[in-house]
């Protein structure tokens, strides 16, 4: 656990770097240091409140000479600067040298003392814990005292490549600078974070916010499949990509060797993260928190579970049940907090703008990590574990139970664990002065858990079947080893509470409430919008979970066939991004197979240039075909991926979309049971009712997934003004396949009542 920040190209970069570090000064306690091209200095703090508050003020430009305090210097021609600690060095009051290319870090140590930035060949700043650091100094011969030495050792040999991140186990990231060249790199999950700018100037920093206090714009976060690499004399940046977990190819062993060989890589997986110091671990007495604390006592480790949760006694959260109960049947230390209702507030006050998010599932899960992480910290942690991970790669979640390639999905998830999870959970330690171990997030764990066949770890029962199993034969008990999975919000009843604490504070909605923490967008996304029913709505729930909607992507293709896009009306799409007062980008393609994607990773670029986008959201419902692809193409450009419909029942979102006031009608049909009558005409409850009969009868989707129709959005709580299809024709290819050809639409008020709501058939 460490910060680190690096300033380029900047004339003030010795003010934003003093500044930067002091906002990263609950990363690293332990001691702070900054490198310029010929010079590395450390020190045990950093005091520069006079420029916070000028900084914070605006009260000016320019700064007068700063006031730091007692900055030890070791001159790069004399000694590496990882050797300061351990030397007589003089201590100088100065102030950071006024040049324009600054690395820093703040220091939180775990194993040995060494402060950084560390100079050998290249300088090298790193948030870093690297399991197997002492093995690979042993292989490489290389003399060095913690895992920080071992990676700047090792990449003054082998250079920043895939090759050679490969060798590396752990989590990580970390800034290289050698000569004109600048990498920053994260492991390929993403545990640890970073974020960056690059305009005029290049900056990065562990924590969104504190690029922000900087005064950047346009901040993105690194994505873990991405080495960066930033060449400081030209102020231009390249992307290497990184290959990914696969799930292929599948294991062909017999399952008890499957079981032998996935336990041995779970222990393994703990063992290695145990530290010298005092660790915890984040406890819900749910099987994946249960099994490491069970492993760990079996091992004779000391150490402390630690469970947050409502104070409701009338009804104890299930969590905290559990904990209790599995904390006395196996003899473990147990520390609980339990938060009253009225002290919900001040607590939010404090973790949404610490996580830089107001989504509602992110905050619930956030405050029961918070105030378990601050039982801890204040108990005199320095390490704590979490289960996090288990559910993704042993197929945990309710959507891995409809998954028509289990394994896939499971790859989809961990893509998207940096974004849903691993920053939460980093700024909350952080913040509480804990390292965090994530066990099930292990890469070698990782990359045989995907390929386990699919039979082994779902059923019609239980999920993560093969995990229970092994939890059970280990000795824990049937009745913990295969409990139902609760998720920590529901579970602490966090959840619920904050519903109450909303309507208390008389909020329409708990996103509404959560916003007024924080007054930034979670993120700017571009929607991939066909005109129908789902992206509209996609588009409608993130917007309302507090992100900007920057603008509309739109792919019209040639092909009526299309394998990836929407056909069917897709030229309104220009009057309905004016109903919606957003954007439109519409980018033409052939609609050849494959190629397709092409062109959508065009217009995804030409998105992130002109509108700065940080993701995009899909209106993706069951198709992997689309979804996958999406993935690939988005990922590879950085963006992050939302699909917040992904395994909604179709049932389900057919009424959503009713009860959230949409007005769509049907453009074409090509089912059994559906005819010409379907088509120009607003989709009721009734309609609903049909479809649900036809369901049953002819096995069709519901929601039109599988072809049986494509839908045209006239309505919905988006758009500031509504669309009227004025002339259109119906086109029949035979009794069960029509379309509609629209000749002319325009957009109303929606006051206006003069035309009547319902299009008529034309």
């Amino acid at each position: 656990m460490c910060g680190i920040i690096g300033i380029f190209n900047h004339k003030n970069a010795s003010i934003k770097i003093k500044l930067g570090l002091k906002l990263l000064e609950k990363r690293g306690k332990d001691g702070v240091g900054v490198a310029s091209e010929k010079e590395v200095m450390i020190s045990k703090s950093i005091s520069i409140t006079k420029d916070i508050n000028n900084y914070a003020n605006r009260l000016n430009s320019t700064y007068g000479s700063p006031n730091s305090k007692a900055f030890a210097i070791c001159p790069s021609n004399i000694v590496a600067a990882n050797h300061c600690s351990t030397i007589n060095v003089r201590h100088y009051k100065l102030k950071i040298p006024a040049v324009h290319n600054l690395l820093g870090h703040t220091l939180h140590s775990i194993v040995d003392f060494v402060p950084q930035p560390l100079k050998g060949n290249g300088i090298l700043a790193a948030n870093c814990e690297i399991y197997n650091w002492k093995e690979l100094a042993e292989k490489y011969k290389l003399k060095v005292k913690n895992d920080a030495e071992l990676l700047l050792r090792f990449l003054d040999r082998f250079g920043v490549t895939e090759n050679a991140l490969n060798e590396l186990d752990g989590v990580y990231v970390f800034a290289y600078w050698k000569k004109n060249k600048l990498f920053l790199v994260r492991d390929i999950l993403g545990v640890k974070p970073l974020w960056f700018y690059h305009g005029t100037s290049f900056g990065f920093a562990s924590e969104r916010k504190v690029l922000r206090e900087l005064g950047f714009n346009n901040i993105q976060e690194l994505t873990p499949r991405h080495i960066l690499e930033y060449d400081i004399h030209n102020n231009n940046k390249k992307i290497h990509p990184r290959k990914f977990f696969t799930s292929v190819p599948e294991l062909h062993d017999k399952k008890e060797v499957i079981l032998r060989n996935t336990s041995k890589l779970l222990e393994e997986a703990i063992i290695k993260r145990v530290p010298e110091r005092k660790f915890g671990v984040l406890f819900s007495g749910g099987i994946d928190s249960t099994y490491i604390a069970h492993f760990l006592i079996k091992q004779g480790y000391d150490f402390t579970c630690y469970t947050a949760a409502l104070d409701s006694p009338e009804h104890l959260p299930s969590d905290l049940v559990y904990a209790q109960k599995v904390a006395k049947e196996m003899g473990l230390k147990l520390k609980v907090r339990t938060v009253k209702m009225e002290e919900i507030p001040a607590y939010l006050k404090k973790v949404i703008p610490l996580i830089e998010d107001s989504h509602p599932v992110k905050v619930s899960v956030a405050l029961t990590f918070f105030l378990a992480c601050e039982l801890a910290q204040k108990d005199g942690c320095k390490v704590i574990f979490s289960g996090l991970g288990n559910e993704e790669i042993f197929a945990g979640y309710e959507r891995h139970k409809h998954s028509t390639n289990l394994n896939l999905e499971c790859v989809s998830g961990l893509l998207k664990v940096y974004e849903r999870d691993l920053y939460r959970d980093d700024v909350i330690t952080m913040h509480n002065g804990l390292e965090l171990r994530l066990p099930f997030l292990d890469k070698k764990l990782i990359e045989y858990a995907l390929r386990i066949p699919e039979k082994y770890k779902i059923n019609s029962e239980h999920s993560k079947l093969i995990f229970r199993e092994i939890a059970y034969a280990q000795g824990i008990s049937q009745e913990l080893a295969f409990r139902k999975k609760v998720a920590a919000q529901y579970g602490s009843r966090i959840d619920s509470a904050l519903d109450k604490v909303s309507r208390w504070k008389k909020f329409s909605s708990r996103p509404a409430y959560l916003r007024t923490f924080y007054p930034f967008p979670n993120a700017k996304l571009g929607v991939l919008f066909s005109s129908g029913k789902d992206s509209t709505y996609a588009a409608l729930m993130m917007s309302r979970q507090g992100y900007e909607l920057t603008c509309l992507i739109t792919l019209k293709s040639e092909n009526q066939e299309s394998y990836m896009f929407h056909t069917p009306a897709i030229e309104l799409a220009k009057l309905q991004a004016r109903a919606m007062e957003i954007p439109l980008i519409l980018y033409k393609t052939k609609g050849e197979k494959e190629i397709e994607l092409k062109d959508l990773e065009k217009a995804l670029v030409l998105a992130k240039k002109k509108y700065k986008i940080e993701g995009i959201v899909t209106g993706a419902l069951f198709s992997t075909y689309q979804r996958d692809r999406i993935e690939r193409v988005a990922d590879g450009l950085g963006l992050k991926i939302f699909s917040p419909l992904w395994h909604k029942s179709q049932e389900q979102e057919m009424q959503e979309l009713l009860e959230n006031e949409f007005e769509f009608i049907l453009t074409s049909v090509a089912a059994e049971g559906l005819d010409k009558s379907w088509l120009n005409r607003i989709i009721t409850k009734e309609d609903v009712i049909k479809l649900r009969k036809m369901k049953d009868k002819l096995g069709t989707n519901i929601a039109g997934e599988g072809g049986e129709f494509e839908s045209l959005v006239l309505d919905c709580p988006l758009f500031k003004k509504r669309l009227m299809i004025e002339k259109a024709d119906i086109l029949e290819e035979n009794r069960n396949t029509a379309r509609m050809i629209i000749q002319k639409a325009r957009l109303m008020s929606k006051n206006t009542t003069s035309n009547s709501k319902t299009p008529k058939s034309l």
